[in-house]
């Protein structure tokens, strides 16, 4: 960015995992808010008799879903000079937020950037299974993947309606190393990338659709994907964590 462009914008990526993963979409916007007027960062405000803070999350992730990384973008107010110290912010925000949550990276991004919610394709998540062996799971996932349409019934605007969630899995398969067995519940492990556009797919839908009888344990979502000019890449990347998400390069393709 310029050094004299008077609009400047935040990109954040965190993650959401532990007891955490139980807290609202919501909500967690709500201690995002907290923590940036007690970090003093020099957030933007929008006009108008209710002015609040010009903060923009990514996809909501669902409520019991924990995920490796989150992204929020802030803008900053351009009266106020000087760039704030990224490295200090990550550390200061992370002390602020409640335990499960950590500030893993920030970076200033171009103002011509689009949104998060428009940008973000795909996302890869990780999801643990009861009451299904692995031998099972796995003949159900050949059977999804060879259906030409797999039909879900969901709830929009307080009614019931059905969906046809099959052109959004884009990829789906069972764990080699599935989780260890709970006493009479034995558990399998799938690795699965879903599209976010038209319309979304949660976890627990993609479970529906594998098995009346199959339990979600966990969800994880592990990556938010951007395509662009036949390139896939992650919104922010963290490369220095050896054991976090897949080392990706902006605007690049993925690793």
């Amino acid at each position: 960015m310029a050094p004299d462009d008077p609009q400047r914008r935040l990109r954040f990526r965190f993650t959401k995992h532990g007891k955490i993963r139980f807290t609202s979409h919501r909500d967690v916007a709500r201690m995002w808010e907290r923590a940036l007027r007690r970090s003093h960062l020099p957030v933007a405000l929008s006009q108008g008799y209710n002015p609040h803070p010009l903060v923009s999350f990514g996809l909501a992730l669902p409520t019991g879903c924990e995920s490796l990384g989150e992204y929020l973008d802030i803008r900053l107010d351009p009266v106020q000079s000087g760039e704030p110290s990224l490295d200090h912010l990550t550390d200061l925000l992370t002390d602020l937020l409640p335990e499960g949550i950590e500030v893993q990276v920030a970076a200033v991004i171009p103002m011509t950037e689009g949104s998060l919610q428009q940008e973000i394709a795909s996302c890869d998540w990780q999801l643990e299974v009861f009451d299904v062996t692995s031998e099972v799971l796995a003949g159900q996932v050949e059977r999804l993947l060879a259906a030409s349409s797999l039909t879900v019934q969901r709830e929009r605007k307080g009614r019931p309606v059905e969906d046809d969630i099959r052109p959004a899995i884009l990829a789906l398969a069972v764990d080699p190393e599935p989780g260890e067995s709970t006493g009479h519940y034995p558990q399998g492990r799938l690795s699965t990338r879903l599209a976010t556009h038209p319309r979304g797919v949660r976890p627990s839908d993609l479970v529906a659709a594998l098995g009346t009888e199959m339990v979600l344990a966990r969800a994880c979502r592990t990556h938010q994907w951007i395509e662009r000019d036949g390139a896939t890449f992650e919104p922010l990347p963290v490369s220095e964590l050896g054991t976090g998400p897949v080392v990706t390069h902006a605007h690049g393709r993925a690793s």
